[in-house]
């Protein structure tokens, strides 16, 4: 895939024999006397990204990995380019030049999405204070913003007057410590410790569909990955209540703990939402602790349209939060909320030189005392620009045009005969696979449509995700981008009906050869 670069500026060379100059000690430094360095710097950045953006072509080059690795080896990390401009310049061709770009309507493969200019500002400014949000006196007010974002979205959730939480990494760190919470109340009312034989006893349950960090959380947490038990999906690829009740009984009968049931509301291939209501009926009649993964569906909490999809978290003992998927933030930003605040203590240790155990939590509160991190950037303030700037109506309007749009193109794609689509999509994600007239063989199929979607990346035309549905390669798109047309999905289709027809002709005359 071709680019502009013209409006680039053409990285320049240094004389044979000179030393490149190097910016003098008080400037290289944040301090009040390099202010204007600072605002120079971010400036030039801030062009060279705007330029790269605006020169993209397409979702992605296709770019070869042995090319890139050795642009990126040849550079010699021993020897500075001595000016910003220079390793600004130099970025082209090692990283931006074949960046894959989100923000690209015929980007719709994983759950990555278009950045809020607020949140980007943000981050500037994050960076450049670069507050700590391990302590108060590292954050001051970073850390009453970061409080009043879990409020703000804890009251959004409807977890009560008691609900507190912490921002995190990602989705993963929030199950993790959200499991963490949940494993250690389960021993505290068993009145055993981590380091107990009662620690194998524990079960984790979750739907065939559930994010894969569940298990790694698993499997951190000391329980093993066979400590988590999948439970059957229904024909909506939602959680099965009765198949939840029979695991639940199952566990109790082999003298098992149900330490958690995890519900997930918005599963990554699907987007679909399990039955939130029923499942906190189940986890209060066996005393389980229930964690809702929202990390993609949380975006509902915002929408004008579709909140009611999210109905049931207000039963929840704790709550993950992505607001790098559907709230359009730039990575890293989630959010870990539970019910009580009294259970965040599983999380606290004490330092002397940081958090004493006898400071008083009301006088200088410690954000470190909710966290699994110490040292931890200031992400809340993306979300805060964003929500005073844009307005959570806003954002929420943006994510259900989003899922109207997935809404469309599933219609739109059954419509064209050499495409399956496998289900209605719940939230923003369609799941179909594309076949070629008259391939019945499923490896063939399999085949078409990985070498299809391989092909369509490699074109720079358009990117789409792939996964594996009962053995059997499937297709997705994943819509996060509002300017996303019907046009430009269904230009997707088109193409990678071309490239799946091609693969099977190729391999047809493969055949053909070998006999």
């Amino acid at each position: 895939m071709s680019r502009d670069h013209g409006a680039r500026r053409p990285l320049t060379p240094v004389a044979p024999g000179s030393s490149p100059a190097r910016p003098a000690p008080d400037q290289a430094l944040l301090n009040a006397g390099s202010t204007q360095t600072l605002v120079a710097g971010v400036d030039a950045a801030v062009r060279v990204a705007a330029d790269a953006v605006r020169c993209a072509r397409g979702p992605s080059t296709g770019p070869d990995p042995a090319h890139l690795e050795r642009l990126v080896a040849a550079a010699d990390l021993d020897a500075p380019l001595g000016g910003l401009d220079r390793a600004l310049a130099e970025l082209g061709p090692l990283y931006l030049d074949d960046a894959v770009w989100f923000h690209h309507p015929r980007y719709v493969a994983h759950l990555n999405c278009p950045v809020s200019v607020p949140a980007v500002a943000a981050d500037v400014i994050a960076s450049t204070v670069n507050s700590s949000m391990d302590t108060w006196d590292q954050s001051a007010g970073a850390t009453m913003i970061e409080r009043r974002l879990v409020r703000w979205t804890a009251d959004r959730l409807g977890l009560g007057p008691r609900a507190d939480g912490v921002f995190t990494s990602g989705g993963t760190a929030s199950n993790l410590q959200a499991l963490l919470l949940a494993r250690d109340h389960t021993l505290t009312l068993c009145g055993e410790t981590v380091g107990s034989p009662a620690l194998h006893r524990l079960r984790v349950l979750t739907s065939a569909d559930g994010h894969f960090s569940v298990v790694k959380a698993a499997s951190l947490l000391g329980l093993g990955g066979d400590a988590v038990v999948s439970v059957p999906v229904d024909e909506h690829r939602r959680m099965d209540p009765e198949a939840l009740s029979r695991a639940l009984t199952r566990l109790r009968a082999e003298d098992l703990v149900p330490m958690a049931v995890v519900a997930t509301a918005g599963t990554t291939d699907f987007g679909a939402i399990d039955p939130l209501d029923a499942i906190a009926g189940l986890c209060r009649a066996h005393g389980a602790w229930m964690h809702v993964d929202a990390a993609y569906g949380g975006g509902l909490l915002a929408s004008p349209a579709y909140a009611d999809r999210l109905r049931g978290t207000s039963a929840a003992d704790s709550v993950t939060v992505d607001f790098h998927k559907t709230w359009f933030q730039p990575v890293a930003s989630s959010v870990v909320v539970v019910r009580e605040r009294r259970t965040l203590r599983h999380a606290t240790y004490h330092a002397d030189y940081l958090n004493p155990v006898d400071a008083d939590p009301e006088e200088k509160p410690n954000q470190v005392d909710k966290s699994l991190q110490t040292t931890r950037r200031f992400d809340a303030l993306k979300l805060w620009l964003t929500l005073r700037t844009t307005g959570a109506d806003a954002i929420g309007a943006m994510f259900d045009t989003c899922i109207d749009l997935a809404a469309a193109a599933a219609a739109a794609y059954r419509s064209r005969p050499g495409v399956e689509v496998l289900l209605d999509p719940p939230l923003s994600t369609v799941v179909f696979r594309v076949r070629p007239v008259g391939v019945v063989d499923g490896a063939l199929l399999d085949r078409a449509n990985d070498g299809a979607r391989d092909r369509l990346f490699a074109s720079g035309e358009g990117a789409v995700a792939a996964t594996r549905v009962d053995g059997r390669r499937w297709l997705k798109l994943t819509l996060l981008n509002p300017a996303t047309t019907l046009a430009d999905l269904e230009h997707v289709v088109g193409l990678l009906e071309q490239h799946a027809d091609d693969v099977v002709a190729e391999a047809s005359g493969a055949a053909r050869e070998a006999s």
